[in-house]
């Protein structure tokens, strides 16, 4: 921590003397997604002054809500990852404890497989990797060369496993392709929108390389992580997540409002133009409509209702100047080297990672042949078997979502992965929501009519690159250098932090935190 200006430790320092010195730093929050919310209420706690510009007409980013016929809807991510516990400290201080809600029994399947078509997802793996290949549900998916190939695995003398970084390549030369192709390449894609061949073992699966030079064989290095020596306790894919009653969006609404009683102010529809260091500060040049609303306290307004009072539409955007001592960056990694591209010129050399578009079309269906659960809770497909990536029953899995459909289905279907661009893309909404039900059907293995779609939604997302594929976490680190060279910046969201909300959140607390104690004692 760095020294008081005064001299003195920054523990010496009387907290009515960091009260006034926080009252007077102007905190910038460029990108109202999850990443820019927890930096800007990290800033807010200390009593700093903060502004949030969100380019958007709402908060989020990636959580998103939508409304269809009636039922309120995750229409962006669904739920986050346990792991860490960062995620669910945030929800149970924001006052939300009584909303989490975990994912409903029933394991997840797996279409597409050469020969069998579709089959209920092995349980009991790792990244997919199964701990025994005999096992039923894995022999039905590999089949018999594919098990006893793997079986391949347990015999290799140990002087040939060395260190794969790896996934897809140290399971192929270990296992198999039957089991990377049919059952590691699913839950990547699925998860991560990867190649198992890109992605680090180390990143993904802790642990997993060091065991397996321990125990000798990639099963046993499975069954040694899963600690269940075989005994078939093993919980379901995708089991460690949990989820809020009402959606994802409920704690964006918590913490604008957190944001509201702290005193920080929250504006939509304000897209940055660029940001200036200066006077050693910073000058932030933004455009916004003369319509765009001020969110204190309310940050949802729904798209069918009007804004009361509103001030009428213009069709030039007017343009301010704000003045900071301090910026944080919250937007797409696009969008952040671009506004960065003069003040901080070293963040050219730090090369810029892929970045998929990933659409996710949310149905509403009338159709109780679903009622029955035919395929568990979603749906995994083995790559190049099926248009769309993965499927998620979203009435199956939630118990909340079953609530608010009554007797509807919600399905949500998936498109897009690194390298392979949506098959969505190119499509107007009605056509995409149109192949969505007919992969649908395809997966869950029931007919689907069009005029079973009651609603439909399309949202279109910029993934970023997971911290698990190889080469991130160089390519996060060295941008991560650049950025914090420069005194009064700071840089957050999943393309400097890796996807998901038990990356991002930590990653926006721990970056707030060094900009502020900056800010106060440097």
């Amino acid at each position: 921590m760095s020294p008081d200006p005064s001299g003195a430790h920054p523990s010496a320092a009387e907290p009515a003397d960091l009260a006034a010195r926080a009252a007077e730093k102007h905190v910038v929050v460029i990108g109202g997604g999850m990443g820019g919310l927890v930096a800007a209420r990290e800033c807010a706690k200390v009593g700093m002054r903060v502004t949030v510009l969100e380019a958007a007409e709402a908060l989020g980013g990636a959580l998103r809500r939508v409304e269809l016929d009636g039922v309120t809807l995750d229409a962006g991510a669904e739920s986050y990852a346990t792991r860490g516990g960062l995620v669910r400290a945030l929800v149970d201080e924001l006052g939300l404890a009584d909303r989490v809600v975990p994912p409903r029994a029933g394991g997840a399947w797996l279409s597409g497989i050469p020969g069998t078509g579709a089959a209920p997802l092995p349980v009991g793996g790792v990244l997919g990797i199964p701990g025994n290949p005999f096992q039923d549900d894995v022999r039905r998916i590999i089949g018999w060369s594919g098990a006893w190939r793997a079986y391949l695995d347990r015999v290799r003398p140990p002087l040939t496993i060395g260190h794969e970084l790896s996934l897809g390549r140290l399971v192929a030369s270990r296992m198999g392709p039957k089991v990377r192709d049919r059952l590691v390449a699913p839950v990547t894609t699925g998860v991560y929108s990867a190649s198992p061949d890109d992605v680090d073992i180390d990143v993904a699966a802790p642990g997993l390389n060091a065991a397996l030079t321990r125990v000798g064989s990639l099963s046993g290095a499975v069954l040694a992580l899963r600690g269940n020596g075989g005994s078939g306790g093993a919980k379901a894919p995708g089991a460690a997540v949990e989820g809020l009653r009402g959606g994802m969006t409920v704690l964006v609404d918590a913490i604008a409002d957190d944001l509201a009683q702290l005193g920080a102010t929250v504006r939509t529809g304000v897209r940055v133009l660029s940001v200036v260091s200066e006077d050693g500060g910073w000058r932030v040049t933004a455009a916004t409509q003369l319509d765009a609303p001020t969110q204190t306290p309310e940050p949802w307004v729904a798209e069918s209702e009007p804004l009361a009072d509103a001030v009428a539409v213009t069709d030039e955007p007017v343009e301010e100047l704000l003045r900071a001592d301090a910026v944080i960056v919250a937007t797409a990694e696009s969008v952040a080297r671009e506004l960065l591209a003069d003040a901080v010129p070293a963040l050219a050399l730090a090369e810029a990672a892929a970045s998929p578009e990933i659409e996710i079309v949310t149905l509403l269906l009338d159709a109780p042949a679903l009622r029955s659960v035919p395929r568990g809770t979603g749906v995994l497909t083995v790559p190049g078997s099926h248009t769309a990536k993965a499927l998620t029953h979203s009435t199956a899995k939630w118990e909340w979502v079953r609530e608010a459909a009554g007797d509807r289905e919600v399905v949500r279907v998936s498109f897009g992965a690194q390298g392979e661009p949506a098959a969505t893309a190119a499509l107007d909404d009605a056509a995409a929501i149109d192949l969505a039900r007919r992969e649908a059907a395809a997966l869950l293995g029931v007919p689907l009519e069009p005029t079973q779609v009651i609603a439909g939604h399309r949202g279109r997302f910029v993934q970023s690159q997971p911290a698990s594929l190889l080469g991130s976490g160089a390519r996060r680190q060295a941008a991560r250098d650049a950025i914090q060279a420069i005194p009064g910046l700071a840089v957050v969201g999943a393309w400097v932090a890796g996807t998901g909300l038990a990356q991002v959140v930590p990653d926006a607390t721990e970056a707030s935190d060094r900009l502020r104690r900056a800010l106060l004692w440097d």
